[in-house]
């Protein structure tokens, strides 16, 4: 978590965010956290959790980095132009935690990156990614 994490800013999920399970647990300037329970509806036939999951977390942490506006009714909607996405290992524990962080950009687009680690510390995916602003687009 960051010092600069604000509860009143956290967000309800969205659909598909409910659906697989995870939750925004920190959001700030340029930052992003978000923690996702493991359970056998997520794993692959190899018994790991799927790849997928990782991009959608990758894609989750890496929007929210840059959408940061600091007001609840003020929200900056963002669209993903590319990701780019690294799968390193498989988890030791049972939650994973996905970090973004926005790192430039400019007035209609911004870069960010972001990684996938379990409670225990082990690194199991990577990403970066470049997102647009949506103008007009506030929810």
């Amino acid at each position: 978590m960051t010092d600069t994490a604000r509860p009143d800013l956290i967000e309800d999920p969205y659909p598909m965010q409910r659906l697989i399970g995870f939750r925004m647990v920190d959001w700030s300037e340029g930052y992003a956290r978000f923690e996702l329970p493991l359970r056998d509806e997520l794993m692959n036939r190899y018994g790991i959790p799927h790849g997928g999951l990782y991009a959608v977390l990758l894609d989750t942490v890496l929007g929210y980095a840059g959408s940061f506006t600091g007001d609840a009714n003020a929200r900056q909607m963002v669209m993903t132009l590319s990701l780019t996405t690294n799968f390193l290992s498989r988890p030791a524990g049972r939650t994973l935690i996905g970090e973004g962080r926005r790192t430039g950009g400019g007035k209609s687009t911004y870069f960010a990156e972001g990684t996938v680690r379990d409670e225990t510390g082990v690194l199991v995916a990577t990403a970066t990614g470049t997102f647009r602003y949506r103008k007009g687009q506030t929810a």
